[in-house]
């Protein structure tokens, strides 16, 4: 039996993606903190679109968690026909404020366990020629940021890996793409500090849409849902870096 695994589907974009790939009949991985949340979704997806839903508690926030999830699949013999690596978060505040501690969990999450499971769960995808990977980076990864000069970081770094890797595995029967929404209606503004930003203020995407984008662009290196999204990374690449940077320091205040 084949599955698609995302993490960071318990809630937002990750539950967007679980619902709407159950709605392809896709069975699926689930990989979250909060177990309670994995298994009532897990429950409503198998019962209404008939497919198989496997849950993983897992915290990709320590060095074990992502260990963890691939030995769960290897162990269980699952094939993989999809990844979605979608967990991650962010914080605002100056660098020198916010603790080390969290800013050192946030590359974890985004950069070193969005790697490790890329990379552990590869061999699993070639097994399929015609699978994918999603890695969620955001528009913030087409400039720096002050105010969340970290998480801004770990994005730039998913877009370039996913690009190069987009390149490596052309041929290969695995199709590599970054994700790049904006604001999104979601947890996550509430969880960095960012719900009274000007960004979100000036208004925000569903996750149901960037989730709905991203499937059906899923073979496309990037991804960037989204007519104002777009807009903006194209103004962004036009302007020099000097202004990029301060517009981003502004929309954040």
């Amino acid at each position: 039996m084949n599955y698609v695994l995302i993490t960071g589907a318990s809630a937002g974009i990750g539950e967007e993606f679980a619902r709407a790939l159950a709605a392809e009949k896709q069975n699926l991985i689930l990989v979250a903190r909060r177990e309670d949340r994995l298994v009532s979704l897990a429950t409503e997806l198998s019962e209404r679109s008939g497919v198989s839903v496997e849950v993983l508690a897992a915290d990709l926030a320590t060095a074990e968690g992502a260990e963890n999830v691939v030995s769960a699949v290897t162990s269980a013999g699952w094939k993989l026909t999809g990844l979605i690596n979608n967990a991650g978060f962010g914080d605002r505040g100056s660098f020198s404020d916010l603790s080390l501690e969290r800013q050192l969990n946030m590359i974890q999450v985004n950069v070193t366990s969005l790697v490790a499971l890329t990379w552990k769960l590869l061999p699993n995808l070639k097994e399929n020629r015609d699978s994918f990977i999603v890695n969620v980076a955001s528009t913030a990864a087409f400039q720096a940021g002050p105010g969340m000069a970290i998480y801004y970081a770990t994005k730039a770094f998913v877009l370039s890996f996913s690009e190069a890797l987009h390149e490596e595995l052309r041929g290969s029967g695995v199709a590599v793409s970054a994700l790049c929404p904006g604001a999104t209606a979601s947890e996550f503004a509430a969880e960095a500090n960012m719900t009274d930003t000007r960004l979100f203020k000036a208004g925000t995407m569903s996750a149901e849409a960037v989730a709905t984008t991203a499937l059906a662009r899923r073979r496309s290196a990037i991804v960037i849902p989204g007519l104002r999204n777009r807009l903006m990374v194209w103004l962004g690449k036009l302007s020099p870096r000097l202004i990029t940077r301060r517009l981003a320091g502004w929309l954040q205040a």
